[in-house]
């Protein structure tokens, strides 16, 4: 299995765990990023950019690679992307490199994952 379905397949399963715990507060919170993210005054994709820059400067690489697919799937441009990570570094410093790799390299996966299709 590549690391896209893999990604996909482990976040599907555990985002279900937490859902079928019956937690009030998981269901409230995952309702809220959904909703947080519709298009608004700000546009999807905007607000997808900024989740991708904020997870870079937190330094979550799953959050990451959720963000980069969301963005990658709304059309933003291999040099958005780059602009974004630029933001991303200047805002968090030189600890975000390593995170901006893998990120570059997942975003590698998918533009190679799209082709083959």
């Amino acid at each position: 299995m590549n690391s896209i379905a893999q990604f996909r397949t482990y976040r599907a399963k555990m985002n279900k765990v937490i859902l079928d715990s019956g937690s009030l507060f998981f269901k409230r919170f995952f309702n809220l990023d959904t909703r947080t993210y519709e298009e608004g005054a700000l546009s999807t994709q905007t607000k997808e950019m900024l989740g991708l820059v904020s997870s870079l400067v937190l330094r979550c690489d799953d959050c990451v690679k959720y963000h980069i697919e969301k963005c990658y799937e709304l059309g933003v441009t291999r040099e958005q992307a780059f602009e974004v990570f630029a933001v991303a570094n200047l805002v968090g410093g030189s600890i975000v490199i390593p995170h901006t790799r893998r990120a570059i390299e997942y975003w590698d996966i998918l533009e190679e994952n799209n082709k083959q299709q």
